[in-house]
């Protein structure tokens, strides 16, 4: 019999963090909540630091996930960005670690490539993905996509502990439909 785990993924963001949880059970998952972390409002990157740090406690102890999934920061143009956006995700991992809730990072790419099949998807095609796989219901979808790549994150690791370690690459964008349920 298959064991139920919880995971909690989080889109790191220094002005709206995504969240999402899912349960999975054997090669079945369900959207169990996404949210965001609205931060436009504290102006100093310490008290946003620490509201992140409060919020995904709170969250932690609310939904008691088995592992964390986190985006990895992509390396851009602007440095300062980069520091800001990896001190929200290290509050959040530490968070993680407080609780001691093990943490499993993906690069954006990565979490795009395991949903929709091309690591250049849109936020849009991610969100649309989730919708399908999970049955989430149009009215279930909230207005920031940060929430769905929070979600997507938690996805990613879902279908990544899923895989043996020596799989080959799918070779057909059939070969991943099925792979996802989708056919």
């Amino acid at each position: 019999m298959a064991s139920e785990r919880i995971i909690m993924g989080i889109d790191p963001g220094t002005t709206i963090m995504g969240y999402g949880v899912i349960r999975t059970c054997g090669r079945q998952a369900e959207m169990v909540t996404m949210g965001v972390i609205d931060l436009r409002k504290a102006g100093d990157q310490y008290l946003k630091l620490g509201h992140i740090f409060e919020r995904v406690t709170g969250i932690l102890k609310s939904y008691l996930p088995d592992e964390l999934a986190i985006e990895a920061p992509f390396f851009g143009k602007n440095v300062q960005s980069m520091l800001k956006l990896g001190r929200a995700q290290g509050v959040a991992i530490a968070a993680a670690i407080q609780r001691q809730v093990p943490i499993h990072e993906y690069a954006p790419m990565q979490i795009k490539m395991a949903l929709t099949g091309q690591g250049s998807a849109s936020k849009e095609q991610v969100a649309y993905m989730l919708r399908q796989m999970l049955k989430i219901p149009q009215e279930s979808m909230l207005p920031w996509l940060d929430a769905t790549d929070g979600l997507a994150a938690a996805y990613c690791h879902f279908i990544e502990s899923q895989r043996p370690p020596s799989q080959s690459n799918i070779r057909s964008w059939k070969d991943f439909a099925r792979q996802r349920g989708l056919v």
